[in-house]
């Protein structure tokens, strides 16, 4: 179990995976904008390791300039239902989750 939690839910890999899901294929800088506080250097180190984990599908085009897409695989999307009960608990926790920092 914990390598299927480190490679999930590592501290990047969720926004990284909602943003492609959400807003389909996109280039880099679509995806650092999106994400917001994460820097250039982490974005495509997670995106590496997503890529070989089978998460994430790079796609290269030789244009000029050069042009490198990201999208979700199948595989990353297959996650949808655990990212979906995670929303749905969210939803329902949150408020609770936030009274008990407060206290």
């Amino acid at each position: 179990m914990g390598p299927v939690v480190d490679i999930v839910f590592s501290r990047w890999t969720t926004p990284i995976l909602w943003a492609l899901h959400t807003f389909g294929r996109q280039r880099f800088v679509e995806l650092e904008r999106r994400i917001g506080t994460i820097t250039s250097k982490v974005l495509t180190q997670r995106l590496r390791q997503m890529e070989r984990d089978g998460l994430v599908l790079r796609t290269y085009c030789p244009e000029v300039p050069p042009r490198v897409e990201y999208e979700i695989s199948d595989f990353g999307r297959s996650l949808s239902p655990l990212f979906a009960v995670l929303a749905d608990w969210s939803q329902v926790n949150l408020e609770r989750v936030e009274e008990a920092r407060r206290a």
